[in-house]
């Protein structure tokens, strides 16, 4: 029993060995494999950085480009010609709500931005047109009688596509309102 028990012992150490071994030669194969893991996870995560971010700065442009084109538009409602210049000085008051609303901070507080520019377009009336003025020499300030098609032209509604004959009427009110700007009537 003594040979039977050697054989066994003997046999059991053979096969430590041989695990010991094996597991010696695919460790290294193992951390090669996770550290090339480990090497490709750390990349595709800044790469996810970097492109989480490029996303917040191309949102926050898109955002600044949106709330300049509102203050713009809202100025150009109101009729300002110095657009420029009212825009330099309103931008910084404007932000945009969570709501998508633009608020500026006006005397009493927070302001929707159309009631905002209607009081400083008040307050600063040199940012609109100038008045016609009557007087000695002055041109007759009294128009046609023929009511202008000005009134019914949307610039809106222009679009491709459109009605040849809207098309039309649209070019020959543009080059009437260019004709009479041009000869200062």
């Amino acid at each position: 029993m003594s040979e039977e028990s050697d054989i066994r012992t003997l046999i059991r150490q053979v096969i430590r060995e041989y695990h010991t071994d094996e597991k010696e030669r695919s460790e290294p194969a193992y951390k090669v494999e996770l550290e090339e893991e480990r090497r490709r996870r750390e990349q595709l995560e800044r790469r996810m950085n970097e492109l989480v971010e490029e996303n917040r700065r191309s949102r926050a442009m898109a955002e600044e480009a949106e709330r300049q084109t509102a203050i713009r538009t809202e100025l150009q409602k109101h009729g300002v010609t110095k657009l420029d210049l009212a825009f330099k000085v309103v931008k910084d008051d404007v932000r945009r709500t969570g709501e998508g609303q633009y608020l500026a901070r006006g005397v009493e507080g927070d302001v929707p931005l159309a009631e905002y520019v209607t009081r400083f377009v008040q307050e600063n009336p040199e940012l609109l047109p100038a008045r016609l003025s009557g007087g000695s020499g002055a041109a007759s300030g009294v128009r046609s009688s023929t009511p202008t098609p000005t009134a019914f032209l949307d610039l809106d509604k222009i679009r491709p596509g459109m009605d040849p004959k809207d098309l039309a009427r649209i070019r020959e009110e543009v080059a009437r309102v260019a004709q009479r700007s041009l000869s200062g009537g």
